[in-house]
């Protein structure tokens, strides 16, 4: 089993479609078929599900997956330490953040991170706070910018940035507006406009309801801010949102409810002894 055959196996994992992780590899298509076969020779087990029509895991290649990327974070953390040596932070650094990101400013750290470190290659990638975690934990982020609950999530160490209450987004003219804060068991009659599940806003509005023993009916379910505000200016309903998103909206009421969700924005990284050299330079750079 070597490396390359791991590295080949985990983009082909991802992609699912032999054409698209070859190009991902700078690969020709008979190459990776020819790397995957032989590293199915060698582990004695098949790892794909081959048809005309899609490419699928086997339990055993379900099963490897997670081991296949943790192998190669160790081997790019090997590499690491040794440029560390010479005083160089070199290799990749994939960075999670999630669509409501007011809450700490994502362009100036990169930015300063690349003049710091320019030797580091930078990749970006937009996921709801559980996805985030959970690509944390299997090793496919390096880190990632996170809205938690009041349960720190397992499998990977967490640093606040900040908390602060949600406000009620409400159409105008509402009649929330006028009277603040508003109690929580007069919101919860409301029809509400919400994010999908696995957004941290979400995860917080449900725990809230949740503790105070109360039940609230989703009209609609969004995965996008602005679609989000958009209906609840249309007067479709009323939702929690996080506090950023205040300043960068027009049009729609924002109240204060008694008791209100909790924002938590944190950064998720693996155990310090996993994190790799780039990793640590950013940690240190948020403080």
């Amino acid at each position: 089993m070597e490396l390359r055959q791991l590295e080949h196996f985990v983009v082909l994992a991802d992609e699912l479609h032999f054409t698209r992780a070859a190009g991902r590899l700078h690969l020709v298509q008979s190459a990776l078929s020819a790397s995957i076969r032989a590293l199915e020779s060698g582990l004695g087990a098949q790892l794909f599900h081959r048809s005309t029509k899609q490419v699928r895991l086997t339990e055993a290649g379900r099963v490897l997956l997670p081991e296949a990327r943790r192998t190669l974070r160790a081997a790019a953390l090997a590499r690491e330490a040794v440029a560390a040596v010479r005083g160089v932070t070199t290799g990749r650094l994939v960075v999670g953040f999630m669509q409501a990101s007011h809450s700490y400013d994502l362009p100036d750290l990169l930015r300063r991170f690349h003049t710091a470190h320019p030797g580091v290659q930078l990749r970006l990638r937009q996921a709801p706070s559980s996805e985030l975690v959970e690509g944390v934990r299997t090793a496919q982020l390096d880190l990632a910018f996170v809205a938690l609950g009041d349960r720190p999530p397992a499998g990977v160490d967490v640093r606040p940035l900040g908390r602060a209450p949600m406000p009620l987004a409400c159409p105008p003219g509402h009649r929330f507006a006028a009277a603040a804060p508003v109690p929580l068991a007069e919101v919860a009659g409301e029809p509400f406009v919400d994010f999908g599940p696995g957004w941290g806003a979400r995860a917080a509005t449900d725990e809230l309801f949740r503790a105070a023993g109360l039940d609230r009916v989703t009209a609609f379910e969004v995965n996008d801010i602005p679609l989000f505000t958009d209906l609840v200016r249309q007067g479709l309903g009323v939702g929690f949102v996080p506090p950023g998103v205040v300043a960068s909206t027009t049009g729609v009421e924002y109240v204060a409810v008694d008791p209100a969700p909790t924002w938590r924005v944190a950064v998720a990284h693996p155990p310090r002894e996993q994190l790799s050299a780039a990793a640590r330079a950013m940690l240190d750079l948020i403080g």
